[in-house]
């Protein structure tokens, strides 16, 4: 039995939609499933545990944003199921980190029930599961405004939060801990990637693989505002690695300690200090 998951408030309602093509697929196909939707992620999350905890399933099928993926990863890791994203949110970026495209869904959709699902890395920050970007620093500060705010809607929002937030923000000192060494820094914002990117696209880790049992690493150094709003839309592209206020560097644990909030995968994790891992094959899914 196949299961999927929607939430049809995703994307502005975009989830309600494609969760509809997601069924007639399985109809036309002949395949047996049953559809989970909640308008709250606890009730989802009550109702999953119960159907995987009793029934056997064949993979779960998310339908929705980054979200969705990663309260599906808290319930289907532990328990060795394979999993699956139909993109349908505003980000998309486990989608994106994993290399599926969002738009053949498809084409996915074909390669997912006629073939064997493959191990993946997925990073652990204090026992929670993620799949493309645990960050601190800037960005989730305006993260934290941007959950703030009650308007605008999607990306806008966002764009509002970092106008708000960027003038008064001061750079935050660490103390990090790496496979290798112990070092303090003061930074703008640190990117932890089992993915490539987040916020939609942004390629913030371009290098991170999800099979080499690593993490990458991306440091932003102190920079001036000016200097900030230069580099910032290089993100997208990828090439602000090139900075020189920017440090990579790969690891399989790290620990942060600061007076920051931690975000993965868009979801709140709380305030530091957060140990993270990468953990080699720890999820199932299906690559194109």
């Amino acid at each position: 039995m196949w299961v999927i998951a929607i939430n049809p408030t995703s994307g502005h309602g975009k989830g309600a939609l494609v969760g509809e093509n997601v069924t007639q697929y399985f109809d036309q196909k002949g395949l047996p499933y049953q559809v989970f939707s909640a308008l709250s992620s606890e009730q989802l999350k009550r109702d999953l545990e119960k159907f995987l905890d009793t029934q056997n399933c064949t993979g779960v099928i998310c339908v929705g944003g980054d979200g969705l993926a990663h309260l599906i990863l808290q319930l289907v890791v532990p328990r060795s199921i394979p999993f699956a994203v139909i993109p349908a949110g505003t980000g998309n970026d486990i989608v994106r980190s994993l290399g599926w495209s969002l738009y053949d869904s498809k084409d996915y959709l074909d390669n997912v029930t006629s073939t064997a699902p493959q191990p993946i890395d997925l990073g652990n920050v204090d026992s929670e599961w993620f799949a493309a970007i645990l960050s601190t620093g800037f960005d989730s500060v305006v993260n934290e405004k941007a959950n703030s705010l009650s308007w605008p809607r999607g990306a806008q929002r966002y764009n509002l939060a970092i106008a708000m937030e960027l003038p008064r923000f001061s750079p935050i000192k660490y103390e990090i801990t790496t496979d290798t060494r112990t070092f303090t820094t003061e930074a703008m914002l640190i990117a932890i990637g089992n993915g490539r990117s987040y916020g939609g696209g942004m390629l913030v880790c371009p290098h991170a693989k999800v099979d080499d049992g690593l993490f990458d690493v991306m440091i932003l150094k102190p920079v001036s505002k000016i200097e900030f709003i230069k580099v910032f839309p290089k993100v997208f592209s990828g090439s602000h690695i090139t900075h020189p206020a920017v440090e990579i560097f790969r690891t399989k644990k790290i620990s942060l300690s600061a007076n920051a909030i931690a975000y993965a995968d868009g979801e709140r994790v709380g305030p530091a200090p957060v140990s993270a891992e990468c953990i080699a094959g720890a999820g199932l899914t299906w690559r194109l």
